[in-house]
């Protein structure tokens, strides 16, 4: 789509450094960003920067860091990773969903996001893995990935950038994502947790794991799709049924969703049809010619600045991959038997679903969680109920044996941040605090 604004504030913060604003006492100065184009004054600080994950191949992944808006000494590391696999977390997560900053509506300056998740924790956006965003490697083979090697990557990526920020060696460690982050994540912790248990040195302060909409299971949120349809009244009964008696989901690939019979490849094509062109299958409620995210991106594509494209890449950004070849079969991989050890590991897990998402919807998710804490011999310490913001109801929400978590939030898309931001800040708070989301209408201290 070509270069446009976050392209410009991309290339400004590549010269931010050249200001020669110093900055906090053992932070990279060279990574510090002095000041956006168009943003306001704010009193939190932020850096942004490469980190080298393989010196000889030239692979190097960017990341943007925005220090808490009050007491950042204080408060923990919150890592924050969105899907894809090869969607941007600069142009999703950072400037469409829970940074500090949104673009403005005509494109030439940021507005403050009230709803920022730096309200309650630092914040450390990453574009992984090499190929997304502005991270990239000088050898193409690389841009061949899969899970395996973006967990590598990553965990490789908090090893050096800790070495930046060596303050936050020994902060409590948030990891959080939505959508395919449902593999980045888990698969992420489960490297992190290998680290601590052969390391007799440092160690990870894992504190807790949220992902959002969260790809878990390919033959149960495959079908939870239509079942979604369905229950919303998006497709007949003789459709829905027509796939629920000719689908075995448990034949459905990543790599061939249509690996499956003549008939219930009818069925679904049927069930898609009727749907139509005019849902945004990411958001339900919304009507197709509101703005929404695909505006947002040109919006975005217009800044330049947080010290990136230092080696001049010969493909323009974009909100996910143009060069990426990712593994078309890690998708299939289970990630529950990984969330099983990191909650055995006494390590909190929260999924979260926005209700209006038919991609990853929360009838899959909702049941996976289930089945897991049945396997884990978990009791219900928070009977499913609804939990309350503002005197309203911010959605629903279960929890077992004080370890694992799951809720709704109300109203909310694919993109919970983006859709529902004073809720979504809310349950984040609450995560990251250590607390129960509130099961009354009266006012809490995370509103």
């Amino acid at each position: 789509m070509g270069r446009c604004w976050l392209v410009g504030v991309l290339i400004v913060l590549g010269c931010a450094s050249l200001l020669g604003t110093v900055g906090v006492e053992g932070y990279p100065s060279e990574d510090l960003v002095v000041r956006l184009p168009g943003q306001p004054n704010v009193g939190f600080v932020q850096y942004a920067g490469y980190v080298d994950v393989d010196v000889k191949h030239g692979r190097s992944l960017f990341y943007y860091f925005v220090e808490a808006e009050q007491d950042p000494h204080n408060k923990p590391l919150t890592l924050w990773l969105n899907g894809g696999p090869g969607c941007s977390s600069m142009g999703g997560g950072a400037f469409t969903e829970l940074g500090p900053f949104y673009p403005k509506g005509d494109g030439r300056g940021l507005r403050i996001n009230s709803k920022s998740w730096n309200k309650a924790s630092n914040i450390l956006f990453v574009e992984s893995p090499a190929g997304v965003g502005w991270s990239y490697s000088n050898t193409t083979s690389d841009y061949n990935s899969g899970d395996a090697s973006t967990a590598n990557d990553m965990y490789l990526f908090m090893l050096k950038w800790y070495e930046k920020f060596p303050s936050y060696r020994s902060r409590e460690l948030f990891l959080t994502g939505e959508s395919y982050a449902g593999h980045y994540i888990p698969q992420l912790t489960n490297a992190l947790l290998d680290h601590n248990a052969h390391s007799t040195g440092f160690k990870f302060n894992i504190k807790g794991v949220a992902i959002g909409n969260p790809l878990l299971r390919l033959d149960r949120d495959a079908p939870a799709t239509y079942e979604y349809f369905w229950s919303h009244g998006m497709i007949s009964d003789e459709i829905g049924l027509a796939i629920m008696n000719n689908c075995d989901f448990d034949d459905y690939a990543y790599a061939s969703p249509h690996n499956v019979s003549h008939s219930c490849n009818d069925a679904m094509y049927e069930a898609n049809l009727v749907v139509g062109n005019y849902i945004n299958n990411y958001d339900v409620i919304l009507d197709v010619c509101y703005p929404s995210i695909v505006e947002q991106e040109l919006r975005l594509k217009k800044m330049k600045a947080l010290h990136a494209n230092r080696t001049n890449l010969p493909y323009s950004w974009s909100m996910c991959s143009p060069v990426l070849n990712y593994s078309d079969t890690d998708g299939n991989i289970d990630i529950l038997p990984i969330l099983k050890r990191i909650v055995q590991n006494h390590i909190p897990v929260w999924v979260f679903s926005g209700d209006q998402d038919s991609v990853v919807p929360l009838l899959g998710s909702r049941s996976l969680i289930r089945e897991l804490a049945h396997e884990l011999k978990f009791k219900i310490t928070v009977p499913y109920g609804a939990w309350f913001h503002k005197g309203q109801v911010g959605g629903w929400v279960t929890e077992y044996g004080n370890l694992l978590t799951f809720a709704t939030v109300r109203g909310a898309a694919h993109m919970v941040p983006y859709a529902q931001p004073s809720r979504a800040l809310h349950l984040f708070s609450s995560f990251v605090r250590g607390r129960r989301l509130p099961n009354t209408t009266r006012p809490s201290i995370d509103e």
